[in-house]
Protein backbone atom coordinates (compact mmCIF):
# COMPACT_ATOMS: atom_id res chain seq x y z
CA UNK A 1 0.00 0.00 0.00
CA UNK A 2 1.49 3.39 -1.08
CA UNK A 3 -0.89 6.77 -0.34
CA UNK A 4 1.01 9.59 -1.56
CA UNK A 5 2.12 12.50 0.82
CA UNK A 6 0.41 15.91 0.63
CA UNK A 7 3.51 17.57 0.23
CA UNK A 8 4.49 15.28 -3.36
CA UNK A 9 0.78 16.51 -3.91
CA UNK A 10 1.94 19.95 -3.70
CA UNK A 11 4.70 19.75 -5.46
CA UNK A 12 3.57 18.45 -8.92
CA UNK A 13 2.71 20.98 -11.63
CA UNK A 14 -1.58 21.56 -12.79
CA UNK A 15 -0.92 18.67 -15.75
CA UNK A 16 0.79 16.48 -13.50
CA UNK A 17 -2.10 16.54 -10.94
CA UNK A 18 -4.75 16.27 -13.15
CA UNK A 19 -2.90 13.01 -14.73
CA UNK A 20 -2.52 11.45 -11.20
CA UNK A 21 -6.06 11.79 -10.25
CA UNK A 22 -6.94 10.17 -13.78
CA UNK A 23 -4.58 7.38 -13.21
CA UNK A 24 -6.09 7.01 -9.52
CA UNK A 25 -10.00 6.91 -10.94
CA UNK A 26 -8.96 4.52 -13.20
CA UNK A 27 -7.35 1.86 -10.97
CA UNK A 28 -10.43 2.45 -8.42
CA UNK A 29 -12.56 1.50 -11.61
CA UNK A 30 -10.70 -1.36 -12.53
CA UNK A 31 -11.02 -2.73 -9.37
CA UNK A 32 -14.76 -2.53 -8.41
CA UNK A 33 -15.36 -4.34 -12.08
CA UNK A 34 -12.72 -6.77 -11.68
CA UNK A 35 -13.18 -7.97 -8.15
CA UNK A 36 -17.15 -7.59 -8.51
CA UNK A 37 -17.44 -11.40 -9.31
CA UNK A 38 -14.61 -12.65 -6.30
CA UNK A 39 -13.47 -11.69 -3.04
CA UNK A 40 -11.03 -8.22 -3.06
CA UNK A 41 -7.97 -8.59 -1.56
CA UNK A 42 -6.49 -5.51 -1.45
CA UNK A 43 -9.21 -3.25 -0.14
CA UNK A 44 -6.80 -1.00 1.90
CA UNK A 45 -4.84 -0.19 -1.62
CA UNK A 46 -8.52 1.08 -2.91
CA UNK A 47 -9.42 2.84 0.19
CA UNK A 48 -5.57 4.93 0.16
CA UNK A 49 -6.29 5.92 -3.85
CA UNK A 50 -9.57 7.29 -3.04
CA UNK A 51 -7.96 9.45 -0.14
CA UNK A 52 -4.99 10.11 -2.95
CA UNK A 53 -7.88 11.47 -5.49
CA UNK A 54 -9.68 13.60 -2.45
CA UNK A 55 -5.86 14.99 -1.91
CA UNK A 56 -5.21 16.25 -5.05
CA UNK A 57 -8.25 17.54 -5.57
CA UNK A 58 -8.13 19.73 -2.99
CA UNK A 59 -4.87 20.99 -3.78
CA UNK A 60 -6.58 21.46 -7.24
CA UNK A 61 -9.02 22.84 -5.38
CA UNK A 62 -7.22 25.37 -3.44
CA UNK A 63 -4.93 26.68 -6.15
CA UNK A 64 -7.86 27.60 -8.57
CA UNK A 65 -9.68 29.70 -5.35
CA UNK A 66 -6.08 31.46 -5.08
CA UNK A 67 -5.27 32.65 -8.40
CA UNK A 68 -9.09 33.58 -8.64
CA UNK A 69 -9.52 37.47 -7.60
CA UNK A 70 -12.13 38.30 -4.75
CA UNK A 71 -15.45 40.01 -5.67
CA UNK A 72 -15.84 40.97 -2.29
Amino acid sequence: MHMTKMKDIQSKSDKDLTDFVAEKREAVRTFRFTHTSSRPRNVRQIRADKKDIARALTEQQTRTKETKPSTK
